[in-house]
């Protein structure tokens, strides 16, 4: 009931920014992919937000085509946004788009992904991601006991997408807790593959993780354990699981994951997942509609972070919102009880 609250008196704030400067302004809303389910719900609760505000909102899903996401970034300026709220392919692809925003004095929130080699990004929005990475590492350094346990456990690791900046702040956050265990001797890798561009997963997809997972069993084809599985968000984790389901014997491992995506979720209850961070996007959406209206109406824009996300041309200002642990212990409260869930979307 707490978080539906908080929930609510971010919503009724958002509506009493925006609703005065709304009429006639027109936003655009630049998502991926609907390949992803949180990208679904993500553009949608932007876009149901703003048209309560009263804007007129331009969502476009890019079907992870990174052309495809310039042409529509571009076409979004040209036909008379004047913000546009971008969650990039790939973070340095939008140069040119980016470029003419700033021509023709349009104002560009990157959304959860930072857009990167531009001095034309405004905001970026997004949740503590290097805080995400050391919930799942800590999560692992918890569970194995690993100050007191003798060990040696073994660990494999499956990062996120090179092309998405985030993907090495969760990687990051989480190694910063598990590395020093892994230079002990206490952790072992026995893939060996520990570096970020060793463990990456191109595009966050499943199928990507499954296979490269389906490759690293085989350094267990001897019948030796894995005792965790550091996995980066629920669409890599589902891979891997998938992975372990058809070539795996040994006792199932702990497996960590991001978003509380529903087939996670499911994974969670039946014991397959053993977490998820969760990334309310309502409080994410809510958050951007709120900017979006202090844009637009000339107020201060709030940003709580000036200092951390370097895009290589200017640190752009930001809002971090806060992630939240998730498990099969607290997944009522968290998912079904605050309404981001049904009891039928998880059964």
């Amino acid at each position: 009931m707490k978080k539906f609250l908080s929930i609510l008196l971010c919503l009724l704030m958002v509506m009493s920014c925006a609703s005065v400067v709304a009429e006639g302004q027109k936003v655009g809303v630049s998502m991926p992919t609907k390949d992803l389910q949180r990208w679904n719900q993500d553009g949608e609760n932007m876009k149901n937000l703003l048209e309560e505000a009263g804007y007129e909102v331009d969502l476009q899903f890019a079907s992870n085509d990174v052309q495809q996401q310039l042409n529509q970034v571009t076409n979004m300026i040209n036909s008379g946004c004047q913000v546009v709220v971008i969650s990039a392919i790939e973070g340095s692809s939008l140069g040119s788009a980016l470029d003419l925003a700033k021509e023709k004095g349009v104002k560009v929130i990157a959304y959860d992904r930072l857009l990167m080699q531009s001095d034309a990004v405004d905001y970026y929005a997004t949740f503590d991601n290097y805080k995400v990475g050391t919930v799942q590492g800590t999560y692992i350094k918890e569970k194995l006991d690993l100050d007191n346990a003798e060990g040696p456990f073994a660990l494999e690791i499956t990062a996120g997408d090179p092309g998405d900046n985030n993907a090495l702040y969760f990687y990051s956050g989480a190694m910063d807790v598990l590395k020093p265990y892994i230079d002990a001797g206490k952790l072992v890798v026995k893939s060996g593959q520990i570096e970020f561009n060793d463990v990456a997963t191109p595009t966050w997809k499943t199928e990507v993780a499954q296979n490269r997972a389906t490759t690293v069993l085989a350094n267990y084809a001897d019948g030796s354990n894995i005792d965790a599985w550091l996995c980066s968000n629920d669409s890599t984790a589902l891979g891997v699981i998938n992975a372990l389901e058809d070539n795996y014997d040994g006792e199932w491992p702990i497996i960590t994951g991001q978003d509380c995506d529903k087939s996670n979720v499911k994974k969670m209850i039946e014991g397959k997942q053993s977490m998820s961070v969760f990334k309310d996007t309502r409080t994410l959406a809510a958050q951007v509609v709120k900017m979006v209206g202090q844009i637009l109406s000339g107020a201060e824009v709030d940003v709580n972070d000036t200092t951390t996300y370097d895009n290589g041309v200017k640190v752009v200002p930001s809002f971090l919102c806060e992630p939240v642990f998730g498990s099969a212990d607290n997944y009522m409260e968290l998912l079904i009880d605050s309404g981001y869930y049904t009891l039928e979307d998880i059964q």
